[in-house]
């Protein structure tokens, strides 16, 4: 006799994108409450590092987010080398400053074109990708890679910089800038960008602070926290360099902090190529680490990274903690995101640039009749649009 049998589908299925559900409950199109739930692709990274060795992980945790990859190599090698008592080269802590800058760039660029994407402006989207391309064929060009650079190892970096490279890489940094700037008027002055972003997603700083935002999030809410200003990491403290606010705690401020904060990198690394101490690149490190634990600060494109590192004397690490900046920042988001119109939702959530899978479906769910409807990203980015069009 056939038996029948109950097969779930999702939400862990690969079929499904997501690895984060949305439940918005909705009166008369405005958001009075939303659930979010996470986990959906966990990849248990931090477990795994507990069964490879030190040098290995930093290929492990390069791997945790393909955009923000340098943050956070630079993370975990800096609490390894704490715990070992080194002390990098100069050249190689300006080199890691330059990567840095440069992954916040073209993480910066590749925002603007999918928070252009969300308010249906496909123009723009194409023009920052294009330019984005800049960015990157530097990083390839040093690196050898377009993302997962392999940079980063525990004693300092594997690759120099020349003074070929150099010359390459002023070019690019002029032209940034100089499109950087264009953004800019083109996000003050273009009247239908100001209507989808500004007084959108609103964070008040005593909101952003309670709810422990970082990153462009919490300093549009007019917060001057960054941990390369706070906490000083690889050459950050010899590199003079301003801390970019807006107060406008909206949608609008967030993208005018990111902009500005492309053209304060590209005056960093100017600022670094031209402080570059000459010197060795990397120093030699033991395989096995002393006991103790370590907490390691970097300043991600997203917002402070954080990794926690405990050794037990051999040359593998007793636990790894890594708290990336979309989980600070998800609380945040929970309160942008109340009161809003529906329309609204997928810049509010692009905002903060959430490092997360395409947020293929989210659950809307009337208050009056409690019935819930699930739409896909692509309907809600059409609804958005064709609403604003209409109003």
């Amino acid at each position: 006799m056939v038996k029948a049998i109950d097969i779930p589908f999702g939400p862990q299925h690969p079929a499904l994108e997501e690895p984060i559900n949305f439940t918005f409950e909705v009166e008369e199109e405005r958001v009075v409450d939303v659930k979010i739930r996470l986990g959906y692709i966990h990849r248990g990274i931090e477990k795994l590092a507990e069964n490879r060795t030190y040098h290995q992980n930093v290929y492990l945790v390069e791997r945790i987010c393909g955009i923000c990859s340098f943050a956070h190599t630079t993370c975990y090698t800096q609490a390894v080398e704490e715990l070992l008592g080194v002390d990098i080269p100069e050249r190689a802590k300006y080199i890691r400053t330059i990567f840095c800058e440069m992954e916040r760039i073209q993480n910066h660029y590749l925002w603007l074109g999918f928070t252009a994407k969300a308010m249906g402006f496909e123009t723009l989207f194409m023009y920052t990708w294009r330019d984005r391309e800049a960015m990157l064929e530097v990083l390839e060009m040093i690196s050898g890679k377009r993302v997962n650079y392999g940079m980063n190892t525990i004693g300092g970096v594997r690759r120099d910089i020349t003074g070929k490279m150099v010359e390459r890489m002023e070019e690019r940094l002029n032209y940034l800038e100089e499109r950087a700037n264009y953004y800019k008027k083109v996000c003050t002055k273009e009247r239908s960008i100001l209507k989808r972003t500004v007084g959108v997603g609103m964070l008040e700083p005593s909101d952003a602070l309670n709810l422990c935002a970082v990153g462009p999030t919490l300093r549009a809410s007019g917060i001057p926290q960054d941990v390369r200003a706070d906490e000083p990491y690889a050459a950050y403290g010899e590199i003079p360099f301003r801390v970019v606010t807006y107060d406008g705690c909206d949608v609008a401020s967030r993208i005018l902090v990111r902009i500005d904060e492309i053209i304060e990198s590209v005056k960093m690394i100017r600022r670094a190529l031209d402080g570059m101490p000459q010197g060795p690149i990397r120093v030699k490190v033991p395989k096995n680490v002393p006991k103790g634990e370590a907490v390691s600060l970097v300043e991600a494109p997203r917002g402070e990274d954080l990794h926690y590192l405990r050794s037990d004397g051999s040359d593998r690490p007793a636990r790894l903690k890594v708290r990336a900046p979309t989980l600070a920042n998800l609380p945040s988001l929970r309160k942008m995101l109340k009161g809003v119109n529906i329309a609204d939702i997928p810049i509010v959530i692009a905002g903060i640039d959430p490092c997360l899978a395409c947020m293929e479906r989210v659950i809307l769910v009337d208050t009056k009749s409690k019935k819930g409807q699930a739409w896909s990203g692509e309907e809600l980015w059409r609804y958005a649009n064709e609403w604003y069009r209409e109003s």
